[in-house]
């Protein structure tokens, strides 16, 4: 048996804004001019593309340099990975996601978790069982983000500092302890928000696509023949002529890739607009040149495979890159952990986690979320993924597994999307489907082959948080409905009240009950007339909504509802703040007093929680072992009395035991 705060066990949020709110959700992400353009573009450098720009430090060397199946460096070799590289960015990031998949957003909020929203809330299929399945296919993809969200800061960082053993191979014992210390301050900044991060990091990350650029462009005008890589006939011939090499090195080729789903993720920090400009103006033409660069490098000296993207500068400019490589895979962290903030509180909206402490660190943007809780619990995994394997070689065997399954899961939902939402045609959004599902598979299959040899890491930590996801998700359900029946409404309720002798002793005080429901009886009052006998001569049953704007007009915040109880002294008040006001309930209760017909002494109010004790039976719909997890996730709710901004000395906590 454990207590749990009834507010945890639903959405944080609005499911359903009205199209005023909507409107004023959308608001901010629309600059009014182009200054304001150009700061969210500059802030989605530094933040949505640090992961997949990052990228060309240690792709084509796994490639190239790895223990078993690598490719030869011929020109066969090269000019046919170049073409891979080139079509597999294209297709995968420029078509898939930022041309088709960014149109599917909820309320602003990207991510498959917005695809699990959009698929809940507006999609109709036949059989409920296919929309369940699809949910949860949904809900393991985002697991699997999480996986990749552990092994990119671990993979970036250490690839970056590795660079010494090229610059000064001395320096060599040095690269797990300077990681750790890097890491570790890239975690501890995350609490100042991904807006002033981006603020930070845009202008860096405008320098490092440049040098990306510049690097890479040296090397194409002193070998102009590898533009001829950009050909899609030498990636098919490639496939075909190297067979099971070809095959595993797709493996490495999707590195390339592995920023897309937190591209994804991030919109709702930025919007759609920035970020496509952001990509097309200057991070996909960086990417492209710096990895021809690297080809034409290997092709003209075949030992630079050892690492070609740092021996594409000179000597003399080495350990300036790797500076420069280390603030960029920072921020290539950055995109995963805000992408991971992001689908977290989406999560919680959608009911699928207690709700956590998120908090909200732009007063413009909606989705610039800071989440302690997932912040630390990365960290301490990424701490264990850098001390354990060591080396950004051994992680690539590890990295691209988690990502070519959210890449599948993604185009799958997305196209349910497309035809049972935009009611597209059938055969639009069947050829779109195959053909996108088809390059998803063909890279997943290829990254099989890594699950023995690190790729298990990933796919644990997606099996035990989809597990999380799914009980919370199910054992919310059955409280929900077991605590909604235990309530029972409202009006028969107070007709009992009335009907009651000898009558209920009503209390010359106020009490103030929390509710999410407002036709069932909160808990704490059905308690207090139970086992008191008494009622407080002035009710204030209050209900809180928050909307999905940053502050909502103290004229508007709260709503007195006309249930009929007036005459009983009861009032029933909906209170709207917005996603950057404080919730206080006490100041919303004195700025709705005078709409208030019984007189309320909130001075000496009194405020009643209903916690629930949830006792474990044998009833049927959950498995003993997730009773028990669901009890356990339970446990870690946020406070109600911090949350709802409540005096402790005034505060009522009834507990009631609810079954599960």
């Amino acid at each position: 048996m454990t207590d749990v705060d009834p507010a945890s066990l639903t959405p944080g949020e609005s499911d359903e804004p009205s199209e005023h709110v909507r409107d004023r959700a959308r608001g901010p992400r629309r600059p009014g001019h182009k200054a304001g353009m150009a700061a969210l573009t500059v802030g989605a450098l530094g933040v949505v593309f640090g992961d997949i720009g990052t990228s060309p430090l240690y792709a084509l060397r796994t490639v190239f340099a790895a223990d078993h199946h690598a490719v030869r460096a011929t020109q066969a070799g090269v000019y046919g990975v170049i073409s891979l590289v080139f079509w597999t960015v294209t297709i995968i990031v420029s078509i898939k996601y930022v041309t088709f998949i960014m149109r599917a957003d909820n309320e602003g909020e990207g991510g498959i978790m917005a695809l699990i929203a959009l698929i809940q809330r507006g999609v109709r299929l036949q059989r409920r069982s296919a929309k369940a399945a699809l949910v949860a296919l949904g809900i393991f993809g985002a697991s699997l983000f999480y996986g990749d969200g552990m092994i990119t800061p671990a993979i970036s960082v250490l690839s970056a500092v590795e660079g010494l053993k090229v610059a000064a191979p001395a320096l060599d014992h040095l690269v797990v302890p300077i990681t750790l210390v890097i890491l570790t301050v890239l975690f501890a900044v995350q609490r100042y928000g991904t807006g002033a991060v981006g603020r930070a990091f845009g202008p860096v990350m405008g320098t490092w696509f440049a040098l990306l650029a510049v690097a890479g462009l040296a090397k194409v005008v002193a070998h102009p023949g590898i533009l001829r890589a950009l050909s899609p006939s030498y990636g098919i011939s490639f496939l075909f002529d190297h067979g099971h090499v070809a095959f595993i090195a797709l493996g490495s080729v999707v590195l390339t890739v592995t920023g897309a789903e937190a591209l994804y993720a991030d919109m709702g920090h930025f919007g759609r607009p920035p970020i496509r400009r952001a990509w097309f103006a200057i991070v996909f033409p960086a990417l492209i040149l710096n990895y021809m660069g690297q080809g034409a490098l290997i092709l003209d000296s075949p030992r630079a495979i050892d690492n070609p993207f740092f021996l594409l500068f000179p000597h003399w400019a080495r350990i300036p890159m790797v500076l420069a490589a280390t603030a960029a895979t920072v921020i290539a962290s950055q995109a995963v952990i805000s992408g991971a903030f992001s689908v977290t509180r989406q999560a919680v909206q959608l009911g699928f986690l207690p709700r956590l402490t998120i908090r909200h660190t732009s007063h413009q943007e909606v989705g610039q979320v800071y989440v302690p809780a997932v912040n630390w619990g990365i960290f301490v995994a990424v701490v264990a993924l850098v001390v354990g394997f060591g080396s950004s070689a051994a992680l690539a065997s590890a990295y691209g597994i988690a990502v070519t399954g959210t890449l599948a899961i993604d185009t799958l939902l997305f196209f349910v999307v497309v035809r049972h939402l935009w009611h597209k045609p059938l055969w639009l959004s069947l050829a779109g489907a195959v053909l996108f599902l088809t390059v998803d598979l063909t890279f997943l299959s290829a990254n099989l082959t890594k699950v023995l040899h690190g790729g298990w890491f990933p796919l644990s930590i997606a099996l035990v948080v989809f597990v999380v996801l799914t009980t919370w998700q199910r054992g919310r359900e059955i409280v929900t409905r077991n605590r909604t029946e235990e309530e029972g409404p409202l009006r028969a309720f107070i007709e009992d009240i009335r009907e009651t002798q000898p009558p209920v002793y009503r209390a010359p005080s106020t009490g103030i009950f929390l509710n999410a429901n407002i036709e069932t009886t909160p808990l704490a009052l059905r308690a207090n007339v139970e086992h008191n006998h008494t009622v407080h001569a002035s009710v204030v049953i209050m209900s809180i909504e928050t909307l999905r704007v940053p502050h909502v007009p103290v004229d508007e915040r709260v709503t007195v509802d006309d249930l009929g109880y007036r005459d009983d002294g009861i009032t029933h008040l909906t209170a709207r703040i917005g996603f950057m006001d404080k919730i206080d309930v006490p100041a919303t209760l004195r700025m709705a007093a005078e709409h208030v017909e019984s007189e309320l002494d909130l001075e000496r109010a009194s405020y009643f929680l209903s916690r629930i004790s949830i006792v474990m039976t044998d009833a049927p719909g959950m498995a003993r072992w997730r009773k028990r997890l669901f009890i356990a996730i339970a446990r870690n709710a946020a406070n109600p009395v911090l949350l709802f901004g409540l005096p402790d000395d005034q505060t009522v906590v009834l507990s009631s035991h609810i079954e599960i």
